[in-house]
């Protein structure tokens, strides 16, 4: 597979997705798929799993059957200060910290409410890529989340489900999002944002808005699990040694 490496993905442990963890390895074998990461949704969130998931996804093997799992989130930002509700007291810091506005969390208000929500988000420091921030119910800044993200070696999620199943007209947001993201040297990375497991992997309205705004696709985080791994150690989370074989 082109790009190898799936960092948004839903389990059956979020009330509206529908697999397993070991439903999403068949599929990564089937379709050539290295690493993912398991992100479901903060506690915030009606449906989500209770905070104690988080904490017990120490239990989940890094390896299996030959693919890469990452132990992860998808957090709620809650509030314009930026806060997120990642749980202070699990026991093994996660390995990934994805954070979206999600309505049910933070009622779609102004632009410069949401624009202050990512930006301090971003500044926080513990969220390591901003889920889809073109989302059209969530006008902000572009230029002004971009640069944060750029600043602080956060990367930006071109979601592809933004473009199919949620968050209609997300489009021209996104394909705005990628032309500064290329012009301020931001990173992006592609995301399923799967809730059934055949998603996994699939990039291909993605892969034609990145074109489209000239980024360069190889420059993504999706290129291969050495580029994410990478990342995520630049962002501070501790190397993961099981996962060396497959980098």
């Amino acid at each position: 597979m082109r790009f190898p490496v799936d960092p948004h993905t839903h389990t059956v442990a979020s009330s509206h997705a529908y697999s397993t963890i070991s439903e999403y390895v068949a599929e990564a074998r089937k379709r050539g798929v290295r690493l993912f990461a398991s992100t479901d949704h903060g506690p915030a969130l009606p449906g989500a799993p209770h905070p104690w998931h988080f904490g017990n996804l120490k239990v989940v093997p890094r390896l299996l059957d030959g693919v890469g799992v990452l132990r992860g989130i998808e957090a709620n930002i809650l509030d314009p200060r930026g806060r997120i509700d990642l749980p202070g007291d699990i026991s093994v810091p996660l390995d990934l910290v994805l954070a979206s506005l999600h309505e049910p969390c933070f009622p779609p208000a102004t632009s410069e409410e949401h624009t202050q929500a990512l930006v301090s988000a971003i500044r926080g420091g513990r969220v390591d890529v901003i889920g889809h921030p073109g989302n059209p119910s969530y006008p902000i800044d572009i230029e002004a989340v971009v640069r944060a993200a750029a600043e602080h070696g956060v990367a930006l999620e071109i979601n592809n489900s933004s473009f199919s199943t949620s968050r209609k007209g997300s489009g021209p947001n996104c394909l705005a999002v990628a032309r500064a993201a290329r012009d301020l040297g931001a990173f992006l990375v592609m995301g399923s944002d799967a809730h059934f497991s055949s998603s996994l992997g699939e990039f291909s309205e993605s892969l034609s808005l990145l074109e489209e705004a000239g980024y360069p696709a190889d420059r993504t985080l999706n290129a291969s699990p050495g580029a994410f791994l990478d990342f995520l150690e630049r962002r501070g989370h501790p190397a993961i040694p099981e996962l060396a074989a497959i980098r």
